[in-house]
């Protein structure tokens, strides 16, 4: 069973690579391309967890409210079909939902999905001219040959992922409140209006300190692989504490984009 979740989603397209588009969307949608159907269904999976979750918590609202307003001694004979129903959907529907799930993000996506990603962009440099390589660090060029794939993955899986729960969850858990009472559903829609403006403050900043994050990371990389690379040509012409110094320059240069990220992750989490 494994395996057959692992070969629905081919690692080795035999597609020849083109040059990939400038712009963040655009070069996701290039490199998820052949993958789609599995991320829309993985997307949809997601959204009957969510809502069998969310529709749970009702549930337990109305078997209070059916404790209170019936009489206890022949509840079970009055709602045995509802419960029988819920103790489905609990018992065998989401854990097999949430199984379905986990195969197919797991087995499918998590390893073949940023594997076809390095296989494109790695036959795409091979056919790059020699001054391309002249002018880069190696390490420098497979991180972020690395870093690309796990990126683009992360950015599409994980954004599907979890804007998609969040959204179920919220509506479902403002259905529920406002069916009680709409008031009560008021510091709900405030907390999103909050919500939205404090993502719409920081996630441009973080993205912009992300670039530079993963440049930085790049570089320090690309110092510290192409002086173990070298180093017979370290050892002839250069010094230990000059190459320490080198490679020092760039950690300290990565260090200072993580010290700046994590800042704005700190008052973000903060203000949530």
């Amino acid at each position: 069973m494994f395996r057959w979740f692992e070969q629905r989603l081919d690692p080795f397209p035999a597609a020849e690579p083109v040059e990939p588009p400038k712009t963040l969307v655009a070069f996701c949608v290039h490199y998820t391309r052949g993958a789609w159907p599995y991320i829309l269904l993985d997307a949809v999976l997601v959204t009957a967890i969510s809502i069998a979750e969310v529709w749970m918590f009702g549930f337990m609202g109305r078997i209070v409210d059916w404790l209170s307003g019936q009489n206890r001694e022949t509840f079970l004979q009055t709602e045995s079909w509802k419960l029988a129903g819920m103790a489905f959907v609990v018992l065998f529907a989401l854990p097999g939902t949430v199984w379905l799930h986990s195969l197919l993000n797991q087995q499918t996506l998590m390893g073949n999905y940023p594997m076809r990603i390095r296989w494109q962009v790695h036959r795409y440099l091979l056919k790059q001219s020699m001054a391309f390589y002249q002018d880069e660090f190696a390490g420098r060029i497979a991180t972020k040959l690395m870093q690309t794939a796990l990126a683009v993955r992360e950015c599409v899986i994980k954004l599907i992922d979890v804007l998609n729960y969040v959204i179920v969850y919220f509506l479902g858990m403002l259905f529920i409140v406002g069916s009680a009472d709409w008031r009560l559903a008021a510091p709900l829609a405030v907390w999103l209006v909050g919500y939205i403006g404090l993502l719409r403050f920081f996630i441009p900043r973080l993205g912009k300190v992300g670039e530079e994050q993963a440049n930085a990371r790049s570089t320090m990389t690309g110092r510290v692989v192409d002086s173990y690379t070298n180093i017979q040509t370290v050892k002839l012409f250069s010094h230990a504490r000059r190459e320490a110094t080198f490679a020092k320059e760039g950690m300290a240069s990565f260090l200072d984009t993580v010290y700046r990220s994590m800042r704005l992750v700190t008052v973000l989490y903060g203000l949530l």
